[in-house]
């Protein structure tokens, strides 16, 4: 494979840090060759480390244009990978000439990088966010970096998220402390607290933020000293600033220092004052060293650095916090040594150069996998791609489950198959599973989107229904029809069907599914009935399961990270509850409160109130608990379903009005206790053969009660319960295998 990586030349810290340790390692497994569009120090240093390097010494694109074609002429390249504004103009230029993709890596906010520099932000900022709008593939450095693509119109199906990597196993050389701050022209005695920062004196870095925070810092603790490595435009200004506040020999401006390494050993605080970062080497590098570090919390930062654990955030531009976590390092060596250990242990595993390049590497090989497709897609006149459309988008975890499972299934049969998703919450959707998303009801894209696609997936949950609404009914059968009139394969996937009111309804159900509809997969057993009352015979129709059921619970220790950090023992005893407002449920809040309050007392279960819709659970579970004299706890924080699946469990008995809350429990084998609002609730207990189900308008305490009384009975059997839910896993398979025959097809 050969890639070439093109780059403007003037770049500085991580930028250069990240393409030369990446060029000198991709060599070793690749022909990785290096154009750079000025001589100076970067193309120097790359010469040094051995990198195969070109330097076309010309500011004008045509002229550097001609002798990159001279340069290459005669040789097959596979990639173009760009680095910056002047890589990515000149990628854009030569790709035609060599027929290779274009990949870009986006180390910063591109809108920030010539922030105080209105001159070179109209020209070469311009010409950049242009540039980056043609090319057709993108690396954002740390997820932050690739949300900020995916918002802002980037395709999020084409974007791959790295992080820069260092070497952790070459032995550290350096000078001794004092020899190296003697160097750079720092005064400090014995017993002096040294922060640092590695930083470009510009606005991006907010150095004068902490100026201003080591000046509070100070009148606490006298021992606080600071050495900023670097230089830059705001130098002189950022001097004038320390005079003015009377930090004298406090702080030194050390600039640009080579040493790096002696730098960071020097120090006992490594310091990030950035208002933007994309993932900046200066925290792995400095938990290398083990360095206990204080960061804005921008970028990736938070990813590698989690506040208390191995480091201390603050939010940017706030000098209060900042002066704050000084003062508490500064006084604090056992600290300092404890999240610098931290840091390092996470770092090490995260942020390696040997990660890094791997990942690269996995990145060109999908490229050109998926460029050789298009192409030949292309070239046959074929169409390609999957669309699923579902109840997306909403803020419940039991959809966001259904959409996982289709996710991973059609992914499993083809792992470079196009896929777009019909959502509410676009952005959303495209940030959390980086696919294609059209808004639920822009029809012209859904339209265009169908003419290309090769098979309509109607993904899981319970679609065909009129309970809640007739349009929602309406728009699912709308859509059936549309992706067959357009030339698609129609998969329903795992679905519930019913209740269906009204004989036209029915007969427009009929009508559609009969015409438009290739395989239908049922969660249970009910909805295969309904079907056949409504006389729904010409597509096949199998019995199959929830979605759901086979995603992989979370790690262990996350569930019980998940719990701790909302004040449960992972080992106690629960009743968790899972409710959601409907018709009728005002009315029977305090009869759930009655219940939550005996088996507290009963049976010292502690209420636990889950929310699968954060814009809908946690008012109800507020309207019960303003009923209960018992302790309780409510979790609403947005979880993944794989970690909500690992903490329930935790649960000794479950409580649900969401169906899923029910699927997601039986995976653990969890006593279960169904209130239904809707008939696929007692429909899925049915199927499951456990657990046992009350109507909504049936509660009252004494039959709630009963039934959890009855649940708890059951806690010794939950591995025969357990067993009875993977049974049901394994019927899950024909969802799959019906996807796998229509892509055949």
């Amino acid at each position: 494979m050969k890639v070439i990586h093109l780059i403007g030349g003037g770049d500085t810290g991580g930028a250069k840090t990240h393409v030369l340790n990446l060029l000198r390692e991709l060599n070793n497994s690749i022909d990785a060759r290096l154009f750079c569009f000025r001589k100076g120090d970067f193309s120097e240093d790359a010469e040094k480390m051995g990198i195969p390097i070109d330097v076309i010494e010309s500011g004008n694109p045509v002229v550097g244009l001609r002798e990159l074609k001279r340069l290459l002429a005669g040789e097959h390249v596979d990639i173009i990978h760009c680095h910056g504004a002047r890589g990515n103009l000149m990628g854009n230029l030569i790709k035609k000439h060599l027929g290779a993709p274009v990949v870009t890596t986006v180390h910063s906010d591109y809108r920030l990088d010539y922030l105080g520099r209105p001159v070179a932000r109209l020209s070469y900022g311009t010409t950049n966010m242009v540039a980056l709008r043609r090319v057709n593939y993108y690396i954002g450095v740390a997820d932050p970096m690739t949300d900020i693509l995916i918002q802002r119109g980037f395709p999020a199906d084409r974007i791959y998220t790295v992080y820069n990597g260092i070497d952790f196993k070459t032995p550290i050389q350096v000078v001794p402390k004092e020899e190296f701050l003697r160097s750079v022209g720092m005064k400090w005695e014995e017993g002096d607290v040294i922060a640092g920062i590695v930083a470009r004196l510009s606005p991006v870095k907010d150095i004068p933020t902490l100026l201003k925070a080591m000046k509070i810092a100070c009148e606490k603790e006298p021992h606080l000293r600071l050495v900023i490595a670097g230089d830059g435009e705001d130098r002189q200004r950022l001097q004038s600033l320390a005079a003015e506040l009377d930090l004298g020999d406090r702080v030194c401006f050390a600039g640009w220092v080579s040493d790096m390494n002696s730098f960071y050993n020097a120090i006992d605080i490594n310091l990030l004052t950035s208002i933007s970062e994309g993932f900046p080497y200066v925290i792995p590098e400095g938990g290398r060293m083990k360095l206990a570090t204080i960061s804005s919390r921008v970028g990736g930062i938070p990813v590698l650095v989690e506040d208390g654990k191995n480091g201390l955030l603050f939010e940017p531009g706030d000098v209060s916090a900042l002066a704050g976590h000084l003062v508490r390092l500064a006084q604090n060596p056992e600290l300092r040594k404890s999240l610098g250990q931290a840091l390092y242990d996470k770092a090490s595993v995260m942020c390696s150069i040997d990660h890094m390049v791997e990942l690269h590497l996995k990145i060109y090989d999908n490229i050109l996998k998926r460029n050789a497709r298009q192409k030949a897609k292309k070239a046959a006149h074929q169409r390609d791609g999957v669309i699923i459309c579902g109840a997306y988008g909403h803020g419940n975890a039991g959809d966001d489950a259904i959409l996982k499972s289709i996710l991973q299934s059609v992914r499993k049969l083809d792992e470079l198959m196009p896929v777009t998703i019909l959502a509410k919450n676009t952005q959303s959707i495209k940030k959390r599973y980086q696919v294609n998303s059209i808004y639920t009801f822009n029809i012209p894209k859904m339209f265009s989107a169908m003419r290309k696609s090769v098979l309509y997936i109607n993904g899981g949950g319970t679609l065909i229904q009129n309970a809640t609404s007739h349009r929602s009914l309406w728009y699912y059968l709308f859509t059936l029809r549309l992706a067959k009139f357009l030339g698609n394969k129609v998969d329903m996937y795992g679905c519930g069907i019913g209740p269906v009111m009204g004989q036209r309804n029915i007969r427009l159900v009929k009508k559609v599914l009969e015409r438009s509809v290739d395989t239908i997969t049922l969660r249970e057993e009910d909805s295969m009935a309904e079907l056949q009352q409504f006389g729904v015979k010409k597509p096949e129709i199998l019995l199959s399961s929830d979605p759901a059921l086979v995603l992989t619970p979370a790690p262990e220790e996350d569930a019980a990270a998940y719990l701790q950090n909302h004040g449960l023992d992972p080992n106690g005893k629960f009743l968790c509850l899972m409710l959601r407002t409907w018709y009728g449920f005002s009315d029977k809040t305090a009869a759930i409160a009655a219940c939550a309050d005996h088996a507290y007392q009963a049976y010292g279960l502690t209420p636990v109130f889950l929310s699968l819709n954060i814009f809908h659970d946690t008012e109800a579970a507020r309207q019960v608990t303003a009923h209960m004299k018992a302790p309780y706890h409510i979790l609403d924080d947005s979880a993944e379903p794989e970690l909500l699946i690992a903490a329930l469990s935790h649960m000794s008995v479950v409580v649900s009005m969401r169906l899923h809350g029910l699927i997601f429990s039986s995976l653990s084998g969890v006593p279960l206790v169904g209130v239904s609002y809707d008939p696929k609730i007692g429909s899925f207990l049915h199927y499951l053969g456990a657990g046992r189900c009350i109507g909504l308008k049936d509660v009252t305490a004494e039959n709630l009660t009963a039934a959890v009384d009855e649940a708890v009975s059951q806690i010794p059997r939950r591995e025969e319960l357990r067993q009875k839910a993977l049974r049901l896993q394994a019927v899950q398979e024909e969802n799959l295998r019906a996807v796998e025959r229509l892509l055949k097809k």
